[in-house]
């Protein structure tokens, strides 16, 4: 759609891929990682991934038993990656409040 407004040609080389451009089980991967609660709390932030639902999730998407280690070493990647976002988050407002006073 950007490029009929501005009247360029696409370039393909450039487009960020879309949902469809993954394989069933990365977008299932997200999917699930995506349904798993939260768990934060205020003084901490974000500790990472509630796995209670787990189980349900990996039946209700239909992951089959070969892929269970792939789907849960993926996801444990994303929260690793989320919860050190959330630390950075929380220590660049703790430090701009610092030197505010």
């Amino acid at each position: 759609m950007m490029c009929e407004q501005t009247g360029q040609e696409i370039d393909w080389e450039k487009c960020p891929p879309d949902w469809e451009d993954f394989p069933d089980i990365v977008v299932s991967i997200f999917n699930i990682f995506n349904s798993l609660g939260d768990r934060v709390y205020g003084d901490v932030g974000y500790v990472g991934k509630d796995f209670t639902t787990f189980d349900f999730l990996i039946k209700h998407y239909n992951i089959q038993k070969h892929q269970i280690d792939y789907v849960f070493n993926t996801i444990l990647w994303l929260d690793s990656r989320a919860i050190k976002d959330s630390q950075k988050r929380i220590k660049a407002e703790t430090d701009r409040l610092k030197n505010k006073k």
